[in-house]
């Protein structure tokens, strides 16, 4: 019941992202404490915890997107600089290295992919807090892990659920990139 619980707020926080509204925060608390629980159970000790960093995340990010500048604006879907992304994907690798360490420490059952989808995700997550439009890049890269990570631990629903936030990461890149003007990044064709 809780996988599936967990199921069904990820999608509805995931849609409400796409669509930038705000209510993705308090949405998507409730749906890291369904998989806290379930990662627990799983032995994946490190996506439980980033269920954990993800509360106080959503908690900084709701502050963020209904916080006003000075000028009485909301804060605008836009792009990260090179500062931002460097700094985001600088810090992927030497945290999946240190998380490899510990979760192999501690006897997880999958150290190095689950090191890598919680750095990613964190990465990911710090820029959508800051509503930069790469946050779906990350976050398209850790689902093409989850999924199988997910099907080969037996959890058949969060693995669907994975597939499905995928497809609404690449509508929700897409939607943010129409809001800012850019052109959406075409299908390659084979010739």
């Amino acid at each position: 019941m809780t996988e599936w619980l967990g199921f069904v707020t990820g999608a509805i926080c995931v849609w409400l992202t796409v669509r930038t509204n705000v209510w993705t925060f308090p949405v998507g608390i409730a749906n890291n404490g369904f998989f806290l629980v379930v990662f627990a159970t799983a032995g994946l000790y490190a996506d439980a915890g980033l269920q954990v960093v993800f509360l106080a995340l959503a908690a900084h990010g709701w502050w963020q997107w209904l916080r006003r500048d000075s000028a009485g604006e909301r804060l605008a879907v836009r792009r990260g600089g090179p500062a931002a992304i460097g700094v985001a994907l600088a810090a992927v690798v030497p945290a999946t290295a240190l998380l490899t360490w510990l979760l192999t420490a501690v006897h997880d059952t999958a150290p190095f992919w689950d090191a890598l989808t919680t750095a990613l995700s964190l990465a990911a997550q710090w820029l959508l807090n800051t509503k930069r439009i790469e946050t779906w890049y990350l976050w398209i890269a850790a689902d093409l892990i989850y999924i199988p990570l997910y099907a080969a631990k037996g959890l058949y629903p969060t693995a669907a659920v994975y597939v499905l936030f995928l497809g609404l990461c690449l509508y929700g890149l897409r939607t943010w990139q129409r809001e800012l003007g850019l052109p959406a990044a075409k299908p390659a064709v084979a010739a």
